[in-house]
């Protein structure tokens, strides 16, 4: 049985894995500029990081915990044994270096009961992640402080690294001892007539060194609980969505607040925001950027949760990541991690900033330095990749990353039409003539190309292939990463057209390897992850299979409620890509672009 977890975190700090059956945070993650990635804080083998425990004289009344998320992301918890009700709520407040657990103890035994409560936890392990986990060879140390009375857990490697501390707002005795492991335990203890309650606050900073992490601890403890908690229940519900269903609203705004939190963040040392495949250690490709992952599937649903937001991922995107753009995947900090040229990655800065414009109105951004001169660096990459003989643009790796077969890809050529018919709408008051003509030719002449060298015939009839090259050759597949059926979304053909139709019969059919038709969880993958596709049931919403679609996810218990890349074909379970942000963000995304507008993406202004 796969572990069930209830993510949760901020800007600054992620619990990726908060344990449901246990209640327990098995590690905390945050981004680092400097370190290029992540850094993952982890428990031991004796002990998670931080457990929560409520005891009595008769031993532990944590059990048969239920869980729910409070405005879909603040994860609590209910646990009632011997006349006992505790609640438990995981808080990781708006913009603060923080989190804080909260602990109701309430006695309804029908007699007087002496309770302990709070935390205890071990710290073995400090990771740091960029697609690999690899362990921090450092110090790390326990000590008691006077800017929080109680421990300061420090890494260091010479000089500090990170450290993170806890504060009460309750009188709590703090014991700890330095082993290979560092141990340590927190406890509350009360009298608690029946009906009466105790309500423990226990706040965690997480800083540089000692003095931050302890002071952003003191900061939560000075604000309260109830004021921050109040805070972030509001932000969440100024961003959540309805389509009208409320089983699919709950879907939509987990996994839109999934990608808000996990597909970017802000940098602890230099305090910059960045956008990441995933903040979760338990995505297989986390901390590392890709354009295509984050700019095609995170980057639609939070501009339309958070459109001021939105602009400051792309002032990311075109100032960090913009020298090495549509290079296969980057470090956070812009400079190759792993090479290879991709097409899609090219194209979509453009998609999302022809999406940010459409959705603001915000023409001035066009303008801005920045973003000027990294459209035309994009157009400019772009122009020495296209053929001669097909007028088609080439790519080397497909939508998955992995080497292409053939060149010249449908789907790419689809998407840089696309960028290039919005680019011309875009610039028209602001470019020159002599530009805005060459753009207009080469969205008619690309077009034609497309229309003349992709579509073959096959078993009888007119489909798109999936890539072609110079000499005639071309093959029927599918990713979903990039897929045939986005066509009519990306508005080059009408869902009605007969070749598309014909494509998408015969990736669907029982006859195509990787259709999975049949089975009970049916849709498309690739050899990739040769399982269904979550992307493709995303993709389905807004390419007339919405009810497949929405029956599917309705079933599927994916990575507990939260997109993964793929699941099994006959449990609905994740098989790959667990914690998947971006996929989350583009799931969102396209919930409710299907059910609240009918899978068109619009035409930019």
């Amino acid at each position: 049985m796969q572990d069930c977890y209830m993510p949760t975190g901020n800007e600054f700090v992620s619990l990726p894995t908060l344990n449901q059956t246990t209640a327990s945070i098995e590690s905390f993650t945050v981004l680092h500029m400097g370190y290029k990635g992540m850094l993952a804080f982890w428990g031991g083998e004796s002990e998670p990081l931080i457990r929560p425990f409520v005891q009595a004289e008769e031993g532990d009344l944590l059990c048969d915990l239920e869980w729910q998320r409070e405005g879909n992301w603040i994860p609590r918890f209910e646990s009632v044994k011997e006349g006992v009700r505790t609640e438990g709520i995981f808080l990781a407040p708006i913009g603060q270096k923080a989190f804080a657990i909260r602990l109701t103890v309430t006695n309804h035994s029908g007699r007087e009961r002496k309770i302990s409560c709070g935390v205890r936890g071990a710290w073995g392990d400090v990771t740091h992640s960029v697609n690999e986990d690899k362990t921090v060879t450092g110090q790390r140390k326990v000590y008691r402080s006077g800017w929080n009375e109680g421990p300061v857990f420090d890494l260091s490697i010479g000089m500090p690294v990170m450290a993170f501390a806890p504060m009460a707002a309750l009188p709590v005795k703090w014991e700890f001892e330095q082993n290979e492991e560092i141990r340590y335990k927190g406890t509350h203890v009360c009298l608690l007539k029946s009906g009466e309650s105790a309500v423990l606050d226990i706040f965690w900073g997480v800083g540089f060194e000692e003095v931050a992490a302890a002071t952003a601890a003191k900061e939560l403890l000075r604000q309260s609980f109830d004021a921050v908690y109040k805070e972030t229940l509001c932000w969440l519900t100024k961003r959540q969505k309805t389509v009208g269903i409320q089983s699919v609203d709950s879907l939509l705004n987990r996994n839109l607040f999934f990608n808000f939190f996990y597909a970017t963040g802000m940098t602890m040392d230099t305090e910059e925001v960045v956008m990441v495949t995933s903040r979760s250690p338990r995505y297989y490709v986390s901390a590392a950027y890709w354009d295509r992952d984050s700019l095609l599937w995170s980057f639609p649903s939070i501009l339309k949760a958070d459109p001021e937001y939105a602009k400051e991922l792309l002032n990311y995107v075109f100032t960090r990541q913009i020298r090495q753009i549509g290079i296969h995947s980057r470090y956070i900090d812009g400079t190759v991690l792993e090479p290879g040229f991709e097409l899609d990655e090219l194209c979509a800065p453009l998609m999302a900033l022809s999406r940010y414009v459409n959705a603001t109105g915000d023409v001035s951004v066009l303008q801005e330095s920045h973003i000027e001169r990294g459209v035309k660096k994009i157009l400019s990459i772009l122009k020495t990749k296209r053929s001669e003989i097909l007028h088609l643009y080439e790519t080397f790796l497909q939508p998955t990353d992995d080497i292409r077969v053939y060149p010249y890809s449908t789907y790419n050529n689809v998407l840089t039409w696309r960028c290039l018919r919005d680019l011309e709408k875009l610039y028209r008051n602001i470019w020159s003539t002599e530009t805005l003509k060459w753009l207009e030719e080469e969205v008619s002449c690309l077009f034609d190309a497309i229309r003349t060298h992709c579509r073959k015939e096959y078993q009888g009839k007119m489909i798109f292939a999936w890539s072609v090259d110079e000499d005639g050759n071309w093959d029927v597949y599918d990713e979903p990463p990039g897929s045939l059926e986005l066509l009519p979304y990306l508005g080059f053909c009408g869902k009605e057209d007969p070749v598309w139709q014909n494509t998408i019969e015969i990736l669907r059919s029982p006859d195509y390897q990787y259709s999975f038709a049949g089975k009970p969880f049916s849709d498309i993958g690739c050899p990739h992850a040769p399982h269904p596709w979550i992307l493709s049931v995303a993709n389905g919403l807004v390419s007339g299979r919405k009810e497949a679609s929405l029956d599917f996810l309705r079933r599927a218990s994916m990575d507990n409620g939260i997109a993964c890349e793929s699941v099994d074909e006959m449990t609905g379970e994740c098989t790959t890509g667990a914690a998947f942000a971006t996929c989350a963000g583009f799931l969102a995304y396209c919930l409710m672009e299907g059910l609240n507008e009918g899978g068109v993406d619009h035409d930019s202004v």
